[in-house]
C-alpha cells in the first residue's frame, strides 16, 4: 500500500495518541489529512474560477482559458466529462511539499449504490483550478499534467478480464478530456502491461485544431485499476504533447504519477454517502 494512503485506513484508531471517532463529514475529512500529512502544512484545496465554456484550442495546450468572459472563452463547450463524483463535504487537495493528490470519491458498488473511495496520486504539476477540472494536475504553460477519471460500469469483470479497446473508448469519448471537437484521431495502443490489479496503456493520438484545422499529436499513458468491491475502473491518464513526451521532467513526472496511483475502499463510518452536486 502506497504511503499517501496507509495512514488513511487507520481512522478508528490513534493519532497523536487520540482515538480517531468522527462524527461529521467536516471532521472525518480533518482526521484524513492528520492521518496523511502528520507534521505537514495542510494542502491547498481546489478553487473555482473558470466559467463552462473555454477556448478549446488553448485549454488542450495549455489548460487555461485565455479570455474566458471575451470571444475565445466562449467557445461554447461544456466542460469535459470525467466520471468523477467527489463525496460530499470533500474536495481534492495536493500537498505542495510532497506532491500528494487526494480525493474522496463515489463509484458504483457490486452491492448496489454508492460506496465511497479514496484515489490518490504524486504529481509534480500544480493542481488545476477552474470549474472545467475535476482532478487534474497541470503544467498551465506546456500542457503537461495528469488527471484520474472513472468508467462506466465494468460488469462485474475484473481488470484481466477488460480489453485495451475498454479503455480506449472510455478514454475518448465524445464528451471525454481529449473530445472537444469529437473524438482524437489516429489512436493507437503502442504498448499494453498487465501487474497485479494494474493496466497500463501507453498511446498516441491527435487532436484536431479548430483554428488552423491541423492535427496536434500527444502522447499519454493510462494506468487502471478495479477497485475492491467497485463495479467501475479508476484511471490515472498522464499526458504531453508529442515533442515533449521524451523530454526528462516529463518522464519524471509521468513515472512520479504512475508509480503512486492507488484507489482503495475509504474507512468505514456513519456518515451518509452522498455525492457532491457539480460545480459549473
Amino acid at each position: 500500500m502506497k504511503p499517501v494512503l496507509r495512514s488513511l485506513i487507520l481512522l478508528s484508531s490513534t493519532a497523536h495518541g487520540l482515538v480517531v471517532e468522527p462524527t461529521s463529514r467536516r471532521s472525518a475529512l480533518k482526521w484524513f489529512g492528520v492521518a496523511a500529512a502528520t507534521s505537514m502544512a495542510p494542502p491547498a484545496f481546489a478553487e473555482s474560477s473558470t466559467p463552462n465554456s473555454l477556448d478549446v484550442d488553448n485549454f488542450i495546450r495549455t489548460g487555461v482559458v485565455a479570455n474566458p468572459m471575451g470571444v475565445s472563452g466562449q467557445a461554447g463547450k461544456s466542460r469535459p466529462e470525467t466520471g468523477i463524483i467527489f463525496r460530499e463535504g470533500s474536495d481534492v487537495s495536493r500537498d505542495s511539499r510532497t506532491g500528494d493528490v487526494l480525493a474522496e470519491i463515489l463509484l458504483d458498488s457490486k452491492e448496489g449504490g454508492k460506496a465511497p473511495y479514496l484515489a490518490s496520486y504524486s504529481s509534480p504539476w500544480p493542481l488545476a483550478k477552474g470549474a472545467v477540472f475535476d482532478i487534474e494536475c497541470r503544467d498551465a504553460k506546456t500542457g503537461d499534467g495528469a488527471f484520474l477519471a472513472v468508467t462506466s460500469s465494468v460488469n462485474g469483470k475484473s481488470m484481466s478480464e477488460l480489453n485495451d479497446q475498454f479503455f480506449v473508448e472510455q478514454l475518448f469519448s465524445p464528451t471525454g478530456r481529449f473530445s472537444f471537437y469529437g473524438p482524437p484521431t489516429d489512436v493507437k495502443v503502442q504498448k499494453s502491461e498487465m501487474e497485479g490489479d494494474l493496466r497500463t496503456l501507453d498511446l498516441s493520438f491527435s487532436t484536431v485544431s479548430q483554428a488552423t484545422q491541423t492535427e496536434i499529436p500527444r502522447k499519454a499513458r493510462l494506468r487502471a485499476t478495479v477497485p475492491s468491491g467497485s463495479n467501475q475502473a479508476v484511471m490515472l491518464v498522464a499526458s504531453s504533447s508529442a515533442p515533449r513526451w521524451k523530454k526528462s521532467d516529463v518522464e519524471k513526472g509521468v513515472d512520479q504519477a504512475m508509480n503512486s496511483f492507488q484507489a482503495i475502499p475509504a474507512p468505514k463510518t456513519s456518515l451518509k454517502t452522498r455525492g457532491k452536486e457539480r460545480r459549473g
